[in-house]
């Protein structure tokens, strides 16, 4: 009977969105988007997008550089020109016939052509009139943004799901041990009641044995039970990145009742396609995909143009005076043949157009196919709570009806302990369609994307 318990236990999936308004619950789901760490990751992720962003904004202003150079050489090749030896001879017969010095004598140049105590120092200025890779890398960088943020919210509903499913999976282990409990209490008042019908001579002594036994079975049971409360405590805590051992509020007012849904499965599914994040993420990746084709595109077809140009001083020595310039430029950069590799980027931004629109065909399909089976699996749930419910009830009273029987000598033991298991039987299942009628009106909320 408690295997039963167990595998029903297993096949409750792990979190949900709110299927009941509950302050408690939804604190704590807020605690948990605030601390849980996977969460942190994707908000870092999205300040990484938004710095791509800020950077390639950047590239539409002027770069405006100071660039101060000072060189020291020593070696190398040299300019050499014996303009010494060819003019001298000529210097001195001039000299001779005008009987004077005016053209003296010079010598050979012999010069090191790396400059040494040479310096640059200037200011340049450059700015892109028109470049095609730039207007739409930055289209890109906010596609890129837009995806992430819908990413976040991705895991966002994906965190709350859990966070309350592992409450109402919390909750329903304190209901087991409750139910436990009161078994327990109903077993230990059978023992003292053969105690009292074998003190009596009403009955033999094996029915002492038989009824320590049972509860023996019962306690083994609670063992188990304890520790599927206190696994269950630890891996709601962790959801929120406390102390595995923090106590947890206990919201008593949410039931398995009442959860109806006013729309039709129609209605919920064009619901979910508006709603889905992990559409809306798709769909700004094909925007990105599609301005990379545009830009190597236009990167093909048209030339980038800049303006820019340089001040400063140049010359030998420190000195500055004297050694002022400025410089204006005027630039194309045309890219004519680079062995087809844009041709090769627009292909291939081209095919990953094609295979997210392929993989947003699919997600579609998905979403469908999830929205029909959680609206199907909650009437289902509905149905079999409310069989449960009935089972409980008829058990219950069929055991009044053998405890009483059984006080007066007219039913075997064996009977009132088959009784009694039944009972417990339909609690627990009682307990587990209750919170499985909640999980499931938290999926068909999670899957529709209901705020």
């Amino acid at each position: 009977m408690y295997r039963l318990y167990l595998i029903l236990l297993c096949l409750l999936p792990g979190g949900m969105v709110s299927a009941q308004n509950s302050p408690i619950l939804e604190a704590y789901i807020q605690e948990g988007l605030q601390n849980n760490l996977s969460l942190r990751q994707e908000s870092l992720e999205i300040a990484k997008a938004t710095e791509n962003i800020r950077q390639a904004k950047a590239l539409f202003y002027p770069r405006i550089t100071f660039a101060p150079t000072y060189s020291l050489a020593a070696g190398g090749r040299r300019l050499q020109f014996p303009v010494g030896d060819m003019l001298n001879p000529v210097y001195a017969t001039l000299n001779a016939l005008t009987e004077s010095n005016k053209f003296p004598q010079i010598e050979n140049v012999d010069e090191q052509l790396a400059p040494n105590n040479f310096h640059d120092t200037k200011v340049a200025v450059q700015y892109s009139i028109y470049n095609p890779e730039i207007q739409y890398n930055y289209l890109i960088q906010q596609n890129l943004l837009t995806a992430q943020e819908a990413r976040r919210k991705v895991v966002e509903n994906e965190l709350r799901y859990a966070i309350e499913g592992a409450y109402y999976q919390y909750l329903q282990t304190l209901d087991a041990l409750r139910i436990f409990e009161n078994s327990r209490s109903v077993l230990g008042e059978l023992v003292r009641l053969n105690q009292k019908l074998v003190s009596n001579n009403v009955q033999t002594k094996d029915a002492i044995f038989a009824a320590e036994y049972e509860v023996s079975k019962l306690e083994q049971q609670r063992a188990e039970a304890r520790r599927n409360h206190e696994v269950a405590k630890a891996y709601f805590n962790f959801l929120l990145n406390k102390d595995l051992k923090s106590d947890i509020q206990v919201d008593e007012t949410l039931t398995g009742k009442e959860l109806l849904v006013t729309e039709s499965l129609n209605q919920l599914s064009e619901q979910a396609v508006t709603r889905r994040q992990e559409l809306k993420q798709i769909t700004s990746s094909i925007e990105a995909s599609q301005n990379a084709v545009r830009l190597n595109e236009n990167a093909a077809l048209r030339p980038s143009v800049f303006v820019g140009g340089n001040a400063g001083f140049q010359g030998f020595g420190y000195e500055f005076k004297g050694q002022g310039y400025a410089l204006g430029q005027v630039g194309l950069q045309w890219d004519l043949f680079k062995g087809y590799e844009r041709k090769s980027k627009i292909q291939q931004a081209r095919i990953q157009t094609d295979l997210l629109r392929t993989k947003k065909q699919e997600v579609e399909n998905q979403i469908e196919l999830q929205v029909t089976q959680a609206y199907y699996d909650l009437n289902t749930t509905g149905e079999s709570l409310r069989a449960a419910t009935s089972a409980r009830n008829s058990a219950e009273q069929y055991f009044r009806l053998i405890d009483s029987r059984y006080r007066n000598g007219n039913v075997l033991l064996i009977e009132y302990v088959k009784a009694q298991n039944d009972v417990l039987t339909a609690q627990l299942q009682q307990s587990l369609a209750k919170y499985d009628l909640l999980i499931k009106k938290a999926m068909l909320g999670k899957v529709t994307a209901m705020p």
